[in-house]
């Protein structure tokens, strides 16, 4: 029963207080909700453009976002702080009024007014509108950041302290590797969901094959030795200048005594300019001279590195040999860069047997096709994981070299084995999965 004469609601200045405080604490627990919620949502890409063009609230929401940990660090602390003093407000308050139900009412009050006004409303205006809403509350964030980083900074060493307690050090030590990868598979997922028309699909290609430039080795791109046109270097030099002249690529490897020995490789160009310094008479033309060192590559290199020493070097092409130092094959700066754009064909290219579409469906493929291509083209999903070509990719499901007229089926698509070359696969049928044979 309430002492009215002691405890009158419209003269108790003490109530109104404590009802006016509370407000001001819900508004400050908004404030802090919202402002978490903007900041870890904001465009991040878009303020750096902001950034860049002089906006100085977009520079304040960049910084903010270095030091997460800081800032979520303090945005928790101030919204428990806020909402912690606002509780015991309101239960001192409701005491007086209702006795020890007060607690109760408090309880329920304050849970009810935090959860709409100071949680759900503030977060879903940040979620709609994050950027506007980090642009608005960065100033205000960078202060209280900076006001309470030192408490923010030994709450989080606790944390830490006791993670490493009850987490394996390792984990702790690879955290950073972890969140490289999360970027990147989020980087992916952020690629896969952007739909659109043809010409959009091709940009989501080529952006996942920028991302596995540097898990795709060498070895896995490079034109194979069986393909590459090599030189004998103890040939008259006019049979070499008469054969290279009318290969169709600029840089011939040259070799002596055995393919495995390359000496050198020798340019299209500067062949061309020893012949004019020579009057036009390439038999006394020194071809060994001519001819620039061989630059040697491991195969298990990636791609990503590759094309950075290619950058380095100024160069545009590489001899890649395997772990023993055997003759593999060359890699270009073009070969890695159809590995993200696909095939680039130009007026020297030769004339390659391609893939052929039937008319029931299924495809004529040479056996040295690469998977990525065909995956890139036709929107298959053939593993290349192990194999690097599609004759690969058969013999290693089958472990064994197949015959003319064997049919396999791996990973639900189905091979028929047309023609081979001595031990190669030359031509084989391959029927996507949504193609039904009759």
């Amino acid at each position: 029963m309430i002492d009215q004469t002691n405890f009158l609601i419209g003269e108790d200045w003490e109530f109104w207080l404590s009802i006016l405080t509370i407000l001001f604490l819900l508004l400050l627990s908004a404030f802090f909700s919202g402002s978490e919620t903007a900041l870890t949502a904001v465009n991040r890409p878009r303020m750096h453009h902001l950034a860049r063009k002089g906006d100085k609230r977009a520079r304040m929401v960049r910084r903010l976002g270095d030091r997460k940990e800081d800032l979520l660090g303090a945005l928790l602390l101030g919204n428990n702080l806020v909402n912690i003093l606002a509780a015991s407000i309101a239960t001192n308050a409701l005491i007086k009024l209702f006795g020890e139900a007060g607690v109760a009412y408090a309880t329920l009050g304050m849970t009810l007014l935090v959860l709409i006004f100071s949680e759900v409303a503030p977060k879903t205006f940040a979620i709609n509108h994050p950027d506007r809403a980090a642009l608005a509350v960065a100033p205000a964030v960078r202060f209280i950041v900076g006001f309470l980083a030192p408490i923010s900074r030994s709450i989080q060493w606790i944390v830490n302290c006791v993670l490493r307690i009850f987490s394996d050090s390792k984990n702790i030590d690879n955290r950073a590797i972890e969140a490289v990868e999360e970027r990147q598979e989020a980087l992916r997922g952020a690629i896969d969901m952007h739909h659109g028309d043809e010409e959009s699909q091709s940009e989501r290609q080529m952006l996942h094959s920028i991302l596995e430039l540097a898990e795709l080795e060498v070895g896995e791109a490079m034109t194979h030795r069986s393909k590459v046109v090599m030189v004998d270097g103890s040939r008259p030099s006019e049979e070499i200048v008469t054969e290279v002249l009318s290969s169709p690529y600029t840089r011939i490897p040259i070799w002596q005594e055995s393919a495995e020995n390359i000496v050198g490789v020798l340019h299209a160009k500067a062949l061309l300019r020893a012949v004019q310094a020579a009057g036009g008479n390439p038999a006394g033309i020194e071809i060994n001279k001519v001819a620039s060192p061989p630059w040697f590559v491991p195969e298990s290199t990636t791609l990503l590195d590759q094309l950075q020493e290619f950058r380095r070097r100024r160069e545009h092409f590489a001899l890649v040999v395997d772990e023993y130092g055997a003759f593999m094959g060359v890699a270009t700066l073009e070969d890695i860069l159809e590995e993200i754009v696909g095939d680039i064909a130009d007026e020297h290219d030769l004339p390659l047997a391609g893939v052929r579409r039937q008319p029931d469906g299924s495809y004529m493929v040479p056996g040295a096709t690469h998977i990525r291509d065909l995956n890139r083209e036709f929107d298959w999903n053939l593993p290349d994981d192990d194999a690097t070509t599609l004759a690969g990719l058969i013999m290693h499901e089958a472990r064994m070299l197949p015959e003319v007229g064997q049919t396999f089926e791996f990973h639900r698509y189905r091979f028929r084995i047309l023609r081979r070359a001595r031990n190669q696969i030359a031509q084989i049928r391959v029927t996507p999965p949504q193609v039904r044979l009759h």
